[in-house]
């Protein structure tokens, strides 16, 4: 069950849709990787859920990725005498890492790595920018602050350090324990939180190898000033615009998410925008009118995905969540401006015999208008290329690894299908068509573009572009 649209989906799953019905309506509505959340559940809570998606994909014959979010470093205050305290604008009040229960004056905040990296100066935001303090003297273990914008603060309600690299780790003590456990599990994609420095992938790539792809999740202002070197190393990138939209101005937000998308695409790494894109269809069973053309800047950008995240995992509306992002990418995707759009955004290719194939490949499509391109890929990377190129024609992935499949799942205009490995030119060839005609892509008269690396089977060796006509060539 081919979808009918370049841009895929990624849906959360939660407490509204954990049950085998759930997720298979939200397969069937659009939804083409899903989400497993590890900042709430348990471990067996997220097993029951891998195991239930795995058997969707099954019975709808279609490969699904799942995408672990780790966690990461959540900075928090301590626990406030009678659960809050009021901090009035333009008054004193002390962090510091005493244990004790704070008040209007003082509160702990058990993190000594935030106190090594202030400044007098620096901007500490509370509760998701809702208090704002400005510090005027810091130690080791202290800060001496001004309320600048005042209000309620509550226990262990959380702390933004605005354009400060925190010289911690993206990955706790929970975050490795519970990414061993998704590894073990089988997941295909890990979204790696609070990245701040190309560094922190490599510490996460340490640890993950080649079982998964790593998506870097960019919340943090240092992690745009090291945009380009963050992109290089991950595998995929996610503008998660819930904590950047807290330490950035909002008015940042929008022009920000289109330098990430852009920086994405032209590295060719899947770009996914996530964060309240359909928030009120958590408890409304239509978006606003904001909302939907949220969803559609995004797909008009070029970004490979887009996701839900309350809107599927806790909302009343989980099923018509998907199905509304659906429709509009549809939409989108049937304005010739869209077209023209990602054509005037597009990227000159590196100066690799790749990209000179994909690169060819999308001057193809362009003149020719096949039914498809097929390509043959045993690491995705060929895959990942020609989708770079944004091709006028629909990609249909032919992988010998369901793991490849499942991961290319989230990358726009791919069709990921495990298929043997191809012997020989002349089998590839008829393989391929063979493939398109059968997931309906192709009939007799239509042209398809092969592209793959030959001799088959080696990471990195795409040196291979074909035009067949289906029914003119023998055994196609």
């Amino acid at each position: 069950m081919l979808r009918q649209r370049r841009a895929r989906i990624l849906a959360t799953l939660g407490p509204s849709s954990s049950t085998p019905d759930q997720i298979y309506a939200l397969a069937l509505a659009g939804a083409d990787v899903f989400r497993l959340n590890f900042s709430h559940g348990s471990h067996d809570d997220h097993a029951a859920r891998y195991n239930i998606i795995r058997s969707v994909e099954r019975d709808i014959g279609r490969p699904i990725g799942v995408l672990m979010d780790l966690q990461g470093p959540k900075l928090r205050v301590g626990r406030m005498t009678g659960g809050k305290a009021v901090l009035e604008t333009g008054s004193r009040f002390r962090l510091d890492l005493d244990t004790a229960e704070g008040d209007a004056t003082r509160a702990g905040m058990p993190h000594p790595e935030i106190f090594a990296a202030l400044r007098p100066g620096t901007d500490l935001l509370l509760d998701d920018g809702k208090l704002r303090l400005r510090v005027d003297a810091c130690g080791a273990d202290f800060a001496e602050t001004t309320v600048m914008v005042g209000g309620a603060l509550s226990d262990r309600k959380g702390v933004n350090v605005p354009g400060v690299v925190l010289p911690i780790s993206p990955l706790t003590p929970k975050d490795r324990a519970d990414l061993a456990f998704g590894l073990e599990l089988g997941v295909d994609w890990v979204a790696l939180s609070f990245v701040q420095r190309p560094e922190d992938i490599v510490e996460a790539r340490s640890l993950i190898g080649d079982r998964a792809w790593i998506m870097a999740k960019l919340e943090k202002p240092a992690a745009i000033d090291a945009l380009d070197g963050i992109v290089a190393l991950a595998d995929g990138i996610m503008v998660a615009r819930g904590d950047l939209g807290v330490e950035l101005p909002p008015q940042q937000v929008p022009v920000l998410q289109r330098r990430i998308v852009h920086a994405a695409r032209a590295a060719g790494r899947p770009v996914v925008v996530a964060t309240q894109m359909l928030e009120s269809m958590t408890t409304a069973p239509v978006p606003t009118r904001a909302e939907v053309s949220d969803v559609a800047t995004a797909i008009y950008e070029g970004a490979d995905a887009v996701m839900l995240s309350a809107e599927s995992a806790s909302g009343q509306y989980p099923v018509q969540s998907v199905a509304v992002m659906d429709n509009v990418i549809r939409e989108v995707e049937q304005d010739p401006r869209w077209r023209e759009g990602l054509d005037a955004s597009h990227k000159p290719a590196d100066k690799t015999t790749a990209d000179a194939i994909c690169c060819a490949l999308r001057r193809v499509t362009n003149l020719l208008a096949p039914a498809a391109t097929v390509t043959y890929t045993a690491s995705g990377a060929t895959c990942l290329r020609a989708s770079r190129e944004r091709p006028t024609a629909p990609i249909l992935a032919l992988t010998p690894k369901m793991a490849i499949a499942r991961r290319l799942a989230l990358v726009w205009g791919v069709h990921p299908v495990p298929f043997e490995e191809a012997e020989g030119f002349d089998r590839m060839v008829a393989d391929g068509v063979a493939a398109a005609r059968f997931h309906g892509l192709a009939d007799a008269g239509d042209d398809v573009v092969v592209v793959a690396g030959f001799p088959s089977g080696r990471r990195g060796r795409t040196n291979l572009l074909h035009v067949v006509r289906v029914g003119e060539e023998p055994g196609v």
